[in-house]
C-alpha cells in the first residue's frame, strides 16, 4: 500500500482551480440569461404557433453550440511550449526520495484506479524491484466503470499502457500531458475506436485522466528524469477499482467481470514480483508474464494463443538488443523494452517529438501514432 499520500484537493490549488474556471462561470451564466430571455419571449408570443416552433429550434441551436463549447474532449489545441515541463522536482519530493532510498533517475511504473480517483507512482530501487512512492488524487474522469469502447463515447480508458518519451507533450493544453497509447494491442483486437487518451492538467476529462496542473506537474518531472535516466518507456496499468477479493465479489454481475478478471492477474503478478508483468494479447485476451512471453514470433492479438490449436505465427520477429546492454543485459529494461519490430518502426522517429493533443483528436477521427505497445 502506498504510504505517502496527498489530500484530496489543497486550499492553494481549489484557488487556482477557482481562478481558472472564472471565464467558465460567465459563459454559464451568460447561458442561463439567454435561456431566461428566450424563456420570457416564449411566453410573450405563445399565441402564435409558428413562431413558437421557430424559437424551439433557436433553443436547441444555442444548447447545441454550448453542449459542443462545455464537453471538449482531451484533444483541443495546443498552447506555446512553456516552462512548465522543465521545472525540476519539488524540493519536498526530492526529500522524499531520498528518504526512502529511491534515485530521482531510477524508473518508475503507474498504476490508477478510476472508482478510488488515484494515481500511484512506483520507483525502481537499486535491487531492481519497485516500490510505493507517492498516490495523487485524480481531479477529474469521465464515463463509468468499464473500458473505453468507441470513438466518442467519452470513456476512460482500463487496460495494460505503455508511455515511450515521444507520448509525453509539453505543449499541451491541459497544461501538461503525456498519451496512454489507446488502442493497444488488445483495444484494436475488438476494433475499438478513438485516440488520444492522456493523463493531463486542467481538472478537465472527457476520456482523460485529468489532474490539477500542480500535481500533473510532478507527475510529468517524474517521468522526464526517468527517461533522462535511461528508462525507454514505462507502464501505465488503469484499473477499474483496486484489485482486491471483495471489489471483485460486489462487481461480479457486471459485463466487464471477465475483463477485470484478467486484468487483476496482472496486477497480481506485480504484487507479488514487484517488476511490472510482461503483457501479451492472444485470443482477445490480456496475459501477465505468459509461458509464451519471450518466443520469437509476433503473436495474433485476436488469435489462438502459442501452444494451442490452430497457432499460426504472424511473422518472425528480430531480438532487441538496449543500446550500451549489449554485454550485460539489465533484466528490468528487458521487461519495459518494445519487443516486435513493428513497435520499433512505428516509434522511429518520435521519441524526441512532442505532438500536440489535437493532432490525432478523437473528435477529429484521427487515429494515434503513439499508442502503447502491447
Amino acid at each position: 500500500m502506498v504510504q505517502a499520500r496527498l489530500s484530496r484537493i489543497s486550499s492553494t490549488e481549489q484557488t487556482v482551480r477557482t481562478k481558472k474556471y472564472k471565464t467558465n462561470d460567465h459563459s454559464r451564466n451568460l447561458v442561463k440569461s439567454v435561456f431566461k430571455l428566450l424563456s420570457i419571449w416564449s411566453r410573450a408570443k405563445n399565441n402564435d404557433p409558428k413562431f413558437a416552433g421557430r424559437l424551439a429550434v433557436l433553443k436547441i441551436t444555442i444548447l447545441s453550440l454550448f453542449t459542443g463549447l462545455f464537453l471538449t474532449a482531451c484533444s483541443q489545441t495546443f498552447e506555446p511550449t512553456s516552462n512548465a515541463a522543465k521545472n525540476p522536482i519539488p524540493k519536498a519530493t526530492q526529500e522524499l526520495l531520498l528518504k526512502k532510498g529511491m534515485r530521482i533517475s531510477s524508473p518508475i511504473f503507474i498504476r490508477i484506479y478510476k472508482k478510488e480517483s488515484e494515481l500511484e507512482i512506483w520507483k525502481q530501487k537499486d535491487d531492481g524491484l519497485f516500490y510505493p512512492f507517492k498516490s495523487y488524487p485524480i481531479c477529474n474522469w469521465s464515463g463509468k466503470l468499464g473500458p473505453k469502447i468507441k470513438q466518442g463515447d467519452k470513456q476512460a480508458p482500463e487496460g495494460f499502457y505503455r508511455v515511450s518519451r515521444g507520448q509525453m507533450n509539453p505543449n499541451s493544453k491541459f497544461h501538461l500531458s503525456f498519451n496512454l497509447g489507446y488502442p493497444n494491442q488488445y483495444d484494436r483486437s475488438f476494433n475499438r475506436t478513438g485516440a488520444n487518451l492522456m493523463v493531463h492538467g486542467d481538472c478537465r476529462s472527457a476520456g482523460c485522466y485529468a489532474m490539477t496542473d500542480a500535481l500533473v506537474e510532478e507527475i510529468y518531472a517524474l517521468a522526464r528524469e526517468a527517461f533522462d535516466g535511461g528508462q525507454k518507456n514505462f507502464d501505465v496499468h488503469a484499473y477499474p477499482f483496486r484489485m482486491t477479493t471483495k471489489n471483485m465479489e460486489k462487481h461480479k454481475r457486471s459485463r466487464w467481470i471477465k475483463f477485470w478478471r484478467d486484468l487483476k492477474k496482472g496486477h497480481d503478478e506485480f504484487e507479488q514480483t514487484r517488476i511490472p508483468p510482461i503483457i501479451r494479447v492472444c485470443e482477445r485476451r490480456y496475459h501477465a508474464n505468459p509461458a509464451f512471453a519471450n518466443i520469437n514470433f509476433q503473436i495474433n492479438p485476436a488469435g489462438p494463443c502459442p501452444g494451442t490449436p490452430g497457432f499460426r505465427p504472424m511473422r518472425q520477429a528480430p531480438r532487441l538488443t538496449i543500446a550500451g546492454q549489449e554485454k550485460k543485459r539489465d533484466p528490468i529494461q528487458d521487461v519495459l523494452r518494445d519487443s516486435t519490430d513493428e513497435v520499433s518502426k512505428r516509434d522511429k522517429g518520435f521519441d524526441q517529438l512532442s505532438l500536440p493533443d489535437d493532432l490525432f483528436s478523437e473528435d477529429l477521427g484521427g487515429s494515434s501514432l503513439r499508442n502503447g505497445v502491447y
